[in-house]
């Protein structure tokens, strides 16, 4: 292999950190390399631990900033060139100088008063025989910090990302399929308990506590958020927006699907074929409100329910007038629904994903209930949807704001019919009935969108003449 020639400076690239250009002084004298890092924060498992940091790759110009992540190696005492001692954490990344790219190993130490922020150390130069002419600069190819103006528009950078899995279930299967799935890639994810978290709510830093400490920042955020806390939930889910982290859900979508009046509006402002849906506060309009749904028998829904629970089907007027009262009597909000009686106690189960349906069951119900809800004895099979049915589910979630959900559509005489709209649909019927790997896609799109190259351009504030 021919000597690798180099000046006393060259432009290098780190493809795997997202850094496409960087000036490094080429050091001899130095036994380590070394990248100006801020921010180094660990996590992880102790036995396999991770950083993440920033880096400003532009002298002078702090408002560039991009975020990288990487396993750490080690973490040794190294002296700097000024002769302090400290400890440093120690990542393996490929390097690129011209044509030639190789393994090296870097340790991150903040060099904001350093004239380079990245230091080129003799062990990384031994593998390529390197040869450095101390009088000559930029022998290698010269890249350029324009670079940086383009980056969204470049390929992802794969890194390992800390997500956080907030829910009150943490042992469930859909949780556990989460973890599996991310851990499974490499990444760290950590459940949080919704109800244990607090927040900081002030103008200067958004934060998320918890047990007693502010929580550190998470690449991506997986709501599993329990509808009897959704308000609490969706304040949490929120805050972790303004961090800055990606959230699968966000905070206003799922509050729109869990809020079933909410819900129906959108569904009706929207054109999507449903159910005739009514709702009422005054004991007076009990009758009218029968008619409108055209009048036994009729579904009775509770406005915040999941899972079949407090959806009651009133076969008679007698039984509606005693379960609306029975409704208002506990001043609980509900909604009299038109009951499909050709459904024949059937609904399809849709996954929907970033804008595509991802998986497809037929729930049945069991034989003494309307309900085809998996949790109340449901039974369930894979099924084709058609195209009419595919187009429903995409736009339900849509419209709700959901890039994750599971959508619900009757089949009746008339066609398809949207019955509601899931903001944190349960993995385990649909897995085992599909054989899809819906939590692996969801970290997969999670990945996609927070792998983006994380460049932030602070806008520069100009004092007044």
């Amino acid at each position: 292999m021919d000597s690798l020639i180099l000046g006393w400076r060259e432009w290098v690239s780190m493809p795997q950190l997202g850094l496409p250009a960087i000036k490094a002084k080429i050091d001899t004298g130095a036994r380590t390399s070394a990248l100006h890092a801020f921010s180094i924060e660990t996590f992880g498992p102790e036995h396999q631990p991770k950083v993440r940091f920033g880096v400003h790759p532009v002298e002078d110009r702090d408002d560039i900033e991009i975020w990288c992540t990487a396993k750490v190696i080690d973490r040794r005492q190294v002296i700097s060139s000024n002769g302090l001692s400290e400890m440093r954490y120690i990542i393996r990344t490929p390097i690129k100088i011209g044509d030639r790219e190789w393994p090296i190993e870097i340790s991150l130490s903040n060099r904001e008063t350093m004239a380079h922020r990245m230091l080129l150390g003799r062990t990384a130069l031994e593998a390529q025989s390197a040869v450095v002419q101390p009088w000559a600069e930029y022998k290698q190819t010269r890249l350029g910090f324009d670079v940086y103006k383009t980056m969204l528009r470049q390929p992802p950078v794969h890194r390992p990302l800390r997500i956080a899995l907030l829910t009150m279930e943490p042992d469930n299967y859909s949780n556990r399929r989460f973890i599996e799935a991310a851990e499974a890639r490499d990444h760290v994810i950590e459940q949080i308990r919704t109800l244990r978290c607090y927040i900081n709510i002030n103008s200067l830093a958004s934060n998320v506590h918890c047990d007693g400490k502010a929580l550190p920042f998470f690449d991506a955020v997986i709501p599993r958020i329990g509808s009897s806390i959704t308000a609490y939930g969706t304040a949490v889910v929120r805050q972790f927006e303004m961090t800055g982290a990606f959230c699968v859900n966000s905070a206003t979508a799922i509050a729109n699907s869990r809020d079933k009046l909410l819900a129906h509006q959108l569904m009706a402002q929207h054109s999507l074929p449903m159910p005739v849906t009514a709702f009422a506060s005054s004991p007076h309009d009990t009758d009218d409100l029968i008619a409108m749904v055209g009048g036994p028998p009729l579904v009775v829904k509770l406005l915040y329910s999941t899972q079949g629970k407090g959806v009651v089907l009133a076969e008679n007027k007698k039984s509606a007038h005693s379960v609306i009262d029975a409704f208002r009597n506990a001043d609980a909000n509900f909604l009299v629904q038109q009951f499909i009686a050709d459904a024949a106690g059937q609904d399809i189960r849709c996954i929907v994903l970033d804008g595509k349906v991802i998986a497809t069951m037929m729930r049945r119900a069991p034989t003494d209930d309307f309900r085809a809800n998996l949790h109340k004895g449901g039974t369930a099979h894979e099924v084709k949807i058609t195209a009419e049915e595919r187009k429903i589910a995409i736009k339900a979630a849509k419209r709700m704001g959901l890039k994750f959900a599971g959508v619900d559509i009757l089949r009746s005489a008339k066609g398809p019919l949207l019955l509601e709209v899931n903001s944190s649909p349960g993995l385990q019927g649909v897995e085992q009935t599909t054989g899809a790997d819906i939590a692996g896609q969801v970290i997969d799109y999670l990945a996609a969108q927070t792998f983006q190259p994380r460049t932030r351009v602070r806008r520069q504030v100009v004092a007044a003449a």
